[in-house]
């Protein structure tokens, strides 16, 4: 005996052109793209049997969405939302979670609060305490830090600089400056066993110590590329050598203006009397306490 007649699939426009979509969309899950495509091929007024057999998939599965997409149309194609098991922490109990790790301290004396101090002091789990803190954006562990300059020539220091870097003067060059002092001097007790077949590059675990060094540093900031020189102190005497260095370095042409932070070493006599000896040079500091 042959079955009952398929409910006939009628598409509007607009519900082909979604279910297209719905197909060629690469974030669709595999469940939709399926409904999507048995719609599709039942609205050409194929039969359960035929289209089952196409896509490789059972009869009751075509039986079921056909009658769904007729019934909701597409509404009916999206999955309902599943009911899930009741709250158990109610909103005052957030509130309170949430005002405990805004105005307290934890009584152990610990810096800050952790998921798993939190969750001791308010009986919740350390998932419930972290999804709570997801969901405010609180990060009890993160601190930002500040400083506030007050160099009475803030705003002109920064118009300077600022300045300088965004309209650089013809036929000069502006080289940002700064020391990074205090770098260890580090070396292997043997010396590295270079990559091979088979065998990863290989390097002894231990270390020697041979002092500290620093690195003055110029950068040119329209070509990226960097002046650079190691020494073992961070005197004006080596700032000095660092200034020949650059005036080594760069053709004798151009003017050179150095961006630099307020460090003593950069104000010395000594410096200041070199610069007079070479007017190429000019110097522009940024304000006390800043960047």
């Amino acid at each position: 005996m042959p079955g009952p007649k398929p409910l006939p699939v009628v598409l509007s426009d607009d519900e082909l052109r979604v279910l297209r979509r719905w197909l060629r969309k690469q974030t669709a899950s595999q469940a939709l793209v399926l409904r999507s495509r048995i719609v599709l091929t039942c609205a050409e007024g194929s039969s359960n049997a035929p289209v089952a057999d196409d896509l490789g998939i059972s009869r009751e599965t075509v039986r079921k969405w056909r009658a769904r997409f007729v019934r909701d149309r597409l509404e009916g194609l999206t999955d309902r939302p599943r009911r899930g098991p009741p709250r158990r922490i109610t909103d005052e109990q957030v509130e309170a979670l949430v005002t405990k790790t805004l105005d307290e301290k934890p009584s152990s004396g610990d810096s800050h609060w952790s998921t798993r101090s939190m969750a001791e002091a308010t009986g919740m789990s350390q998932s419930a305490v972290s999804r709570i803190w997801r969901a405010f954006g609180l990060k009890p562990h993160t601190v930002q830090t500040w400083k506030l300059s007050t160099d009475p020539e803030f705003v002109t220091k920064v118009r300077d600089v600022v300045g300088i870097y965004l309209s650089p003067p013809k036929n000069a060059l502006v080289l940002a400056v700064d020391e990074k002092t205090q770098i260890q001097a580090l070396d292997r007790t043997q010396p590295v066993l270079p990559l091979a077949p088979t065998t990863p590059a290989r390097m002894t675990h231990d270390y020697v110590r041979h002092g500290t060094t620093s690195l003055f540093a110029a950068l040119d900031i329209a070509s990226g590329s960097v002046i650079a020189q190691h020494y073992r102190r961070h005197r004006h005497q080596e700032f000095l050598r660092f200034l020949k260095t650059i005036d080594a370095a760069v053709p004798k042409e151009l003017d050179l203006h150095l961006v630099l932070d307020n460090y003593a070493t950069h104000k010395t006599e000594a410096i200041k009397k070199w610069l007079l000896r070479h007017p190429r040079f000019h110097l522009h500091f940024t304000p006390t306490s800043a960047s």
